[in-house]
């Protein structure tokens, strides 16, 4: 069996092959309507989530998958990885994602995610973020992409917990657009900044979702939080960080 140490030393040399490749294609794209855009972009994502399995062994399975609503919402999920950045792009339908400006700087990675048509906030700008978060997030839902946020705003390790930021939830208030929850244990096997990726099968856990009636941001974020939470002691195998 090779050891899991030359399947990640492979695994790595094949994103440094293909990512320059595809940040070259996503330039290539711009002319192309969004949805083409995504379309041929996220086939880096497919091709890194696939060798992440065939070369490390990390695969996944998707419990509640009938829970994704036909009509656009706004996905609030666990964040513990770079593997989900990847993964939903397969997971769920064409989707947008809310994320700091800084992100499209970032050469090959950021320049493929900026064709993306991304809401980039800046977030020291305050109300301002928020307003542009807005605009940006109806328009987005209403030309058919569903957005994703990571409420936790940063990776956090297995077995520990950070504030939920309100903002994802206020979208959904704000555009009366359904939220849903997802839950899933990846830091388990990829780790933030681990060059290891050990082998296992990645549980993607996906709520019923929750419709923003009649609720504050504050009440919904309260209730997205409370889901993934109790999702994650069902997942993990660090047993209840409290």
């Amino acid at each position: 069996m090779v050891p899991v140490f030359l399947r990640s030393c492979l695994f790595a040399l094949v994103q440094l092959v293909i990512t320059p490749i595809f940040a070259v294609i996503a330039l290539l794209t711009f002319p192309l309507s969004r949805l083409a855009r995504y379309r041929v972009i996220t086939t880096w994502s497919r091709l890194i989530t696939s060798a992440a399995a065939a070369i490390c062994g990390v695969r996944y399975r998707v419990i509640g998958a009938e829970n994704i609503p036909r009509e656009p919402c706004v996905i609030l999920s666990k964040h513990q990885s770079a593997w989900e950045t990847l993964a939903w792009q397969t997971i769920f339908p064409p989707q947008v994602w809310v994320t700091k400006r800084e992100l499209l700087w970032i050469p090959f990675f950021g320049w493929g995610l900026a064709m993306l048509s991304p809401i980039a906030i800046d977030r020291g700008s305050g109300s301002k973020a928020l307003r542009q978060m807005a605009d940006q997030g109806r328009e987005r839902l209403a030309a058919g992409f569903y957005i994703v946020i990571f409420p936790e705003g940063t990776r956090v390790a297995p077995g520990e917990r950070a504030p939920y930021h309100p903002g994802g939830a206020w979208l959904a208030v704000k555009a009366g657009a359904l939220a849903l929850p997802v839950a899933h244990n990846a830091g388990e096997y990829w780790r933030k900044n681990a060059f290891i990726k050990q082998p296992g099968i990645i549980t993607v856990s996906i709520g019923r979702p929750l419709s923003p009636a009649g609720l504050s941001a504050a009440e919904l974020n309260q209730r997205v939080e409370d889901w993934i939470e109790s999702e994650m002691l069902k997942l993990s195998t660090y047993g209840d960080p409290a």
